[in-house]
């Protein structure tokens, strides 16, 4: 199962691969920093390419998308492979990758499974969607034309060539957005700050619904001063985009660092909500109020979300009580 990569140029002796904002420089024989994509005869191939590492049914709120098909399940997907290296990632076994492997899969297996369960979506997750393009492409393509959104949960590094090309068929987008600061990028992620908010913009620009994630890790990204940085970043894309904050648990290689505490959520939660976004949650935390969604005119409680689950739901895209439209994606 291997495929002929997009988005590469042939460079004198090496290719290029645009797919993400690294650039890959990649000689004979070898692979990018993601370790999927591989020069052969000057050909970039997808290793990767349909080979599914990871399968489920997942509440939509996991992603988490709250203001897009609440209260919905979506068919979550993965291969193997990242173009980070996140000393916390939770899904190191299947990102962090020297061999490639994976069950082989066809398109249609993917969207025919989805449309067998009753699912309105089919969510590119677990690993970064962007390493499996070529793989989210084809099924996300067919999937729009069967009737199925498409989400990606991503880390927001793709190249502009590539939101250029999924706006076609893209519906939603979750970006974690690590940090706000370049250092923290370099240093846990081996990444960088500017491309990840660059591209928050675009797909935004491009219609495609996005939501955002931070992940506190005590005594990295979780100061006062970076959570309004953040704040006012995307109030500056739009006030109404939501954004999740979520504690730290110690995993992969920083086992002995210590959690992040409930309250700074719910510290960082208000800091947010008094630059003026309007839709703040606490993603990983039990908390009656901070994971259900108010209407921002009137208040009234139009979503009520224990964990996972929904117990109140909107109807339509209206609160009930004063009419006002909530921004997002909901079933009629």
């Amino acid at each position: 199962m291997i495929k002929e990569a997009l988005f590469y140029e042939n460079i004198n002796d090496y290719i290029r691969c645009r797919l993400c904002a690294h650039n890959c420089k990649i000689t004979a024989n070898q692979r990018g920093i993601c370790n999927v994509r591989e020069n052969i005869d000057n050909h970039l191939l997808s290793l990767n390419y349909m080979r599914i590492v990871a399968e489920n049914i997942d509440p939509i709120e996991k992603k988490p998308l709250y203001h897009f098909l609440p209260s919905t399940f979506t068919y979550s997907i993965a291969a193997a492979g990242c173009n980070f290296s996140c000393k916390n990632c939770q899904n190191y076994s299947i990102s962090q990758v020297s061999q490639i492997f994976g069950t082989p899969l066809t398109a249609s297996d993917i969207v025919k499974r989805t449309l067998d369960n009753h699912l309105l979506s089919i969510s590119y997750t677990y690993t970064e969607p962007t390493i499996y393009y070529e793989t989210a492409r084809e099924i996300g393509i067919l999937a729009k034309e069967s009737g199925v959104k498409n989400i990606f949960v991503s880390n927001g590094f793709m190249g502009e060539i590539v939101i250029d090309d999924l706006c076609c068929w893209l519906d939603a987008a979750n970006i974690d957005l690590k940090s706000f600061n370049d250092d923290f990028y370099k240093k846990i992620c081996n990444g960088r700050l500017k491309p990840v908010l660059e591209n928050i913009v675009r797909l935004k620009e491009r219609g495609i619904w996005v939501e955002i994630t931070t992940l506190l890790i005590p005594e990295l990204n979780d100061s006062e001063k970076e959570i309004r940085s953040i704040a006012k970043f995307i109030k500056s894309v739009d006030e109404d985009m939501p954004w999740h904050i979520s504690a730290f648990y110690p995993t992969y290689n920083m086992s002995l660092a210590l959690p992040t505490p409930p309250e700074k959520v719910e510290e960082a939660r208000s800091i947010a909500l008094s630059e003026g976004l309007k839709f703040v949650y606490s993603g990983n935390i039990r908390s009656k109020q901070s994971s259900n969604t108010y209407c921002p005119n009137c208040m009234s409680l139009v979503i009520q979300r224990v964990g996972y689950s929904v117990t109140l739901n909107i109807k339509g895209d209206r609160c009930s009580n004063c009419g006002k439209i909530l921004p997002g994606v909901f079933i009629n």
